[in-house]
């Protein structure tokens, strides 16, 4: 999107969030030649802090196309934030309502009217623990073959070392740097025109999560664990760790009157 289309309220957050982003990171950004000069596209961007969205934001603000995210609907709600939110066109998700699909359907008319929709692939902040990205959501992959729009992957790093994924308090000393690599198109042109099966958009996702991947290995100077992170193959993992935990208590307890109420027969025995 060209700068005289970007708009006042982008404007006008850029003039707030600029100069403090600029006094608490340097910046290290890279491949901003992948950013498409025109036409609709998908930006897919791995998430490890909560200042990310705004550092991430101002590197895509000064290639001169703007991002549109997918937000939590509720921050729309919220006075001056949520003037914002709308004037500067962010797209609100609700949440297991009835309007589920209608970011889906509002990405989608956002990337056929020209404009850039950003997608944070992992929907929250990665869980792993050396924040590598996780497994992904498949929405941005249910839009791209739908528009069949370029796909750019976008990786960054730095915003975590300043404020760490669920940290409170930020790390200001020393000055952090934020590096950012913006990669080519993922290629999905396989999985054009094919039936959008469960499984389709899972290896759709995959294949965009290990684009995003790449570029944080090239970011970082190390590789990736072979095994992707995944929330929900942990949860269950957890809960049976629980159980297990749960089923031993429970048998140790067992066990522990099994031998008070022998210890207390072999006592009468005694007497």
């Amino acid at each position: 999107m060209p700068r005289r289309r970007i708009g006042f309220w982008y404007r006008f957050a850029a003039v707030i969030c600029k100069p403090p982003l600029l006094v608490l990171l340097k910046r290290d950004w890279r491949g901003m030649e992948h950013i498409p000069a025109e036409g609709g596209f998908i930006t897919v961007v791995n998430h490890n802090s909560h200042i990310d969205p705004f550092a991430y934001a101002h590197f895509q603000y000064n290639t001169g196309r703007v991002p549109r995210f997918l937000a939590k609907s509720g921050l729309f709600k919220k006075g001056f934030v949520g003037a914002a939110m709308r004037g500067t066109g962010q797209i609100p998700v609700y949440r297991e309502s009835t309007d589920a699909l209608s970011a889906f359907r509002a990405a989608i008319e956002a990337v056929e009217r020209g404009e850039c929709v950003a997608f944070y692939p992992e929907g929250t902040l990665t869980r792993d623990p050396d924040g590598w990205p996780m497994t992904g959501k498949t929405g941005a992959a249910r839009v791209a073959l739908r528009t069949k729009c370029p796909v750019i992957p976008i990786a960054q790093w730095g915003c975590n070392e300043l404020l760490p994924p669920y940290a409170k308090k930020p790390r200001l000393f020393p000055r952090k740097t934020h590096h950012v690599l913006a990669g080519p198109p993922v290629d999905l042109s396989r999985f054009y025109d094919q039936e959008m099966t469960a499984d389709l958009l899972k290896e759709a996702t995959e294949v965009i999560m290990d684009a995003i991947t790449r570029q944080l290995e090239e970011i970082r100077g190390e590789k990736a664990p072979a095994t992707r992170y995944d929330p929900r193959r942990e949860r269950i993992e957890q809960r049976r760790r629980t159980e297990a935990q749960a089923r031993n208590r429970a048998a140790a307890a067992r066990e522990a009157a099994r031998r008070e109420e022998t210890a207390g027969r072999e006592g009468e025995r005694g007497q």
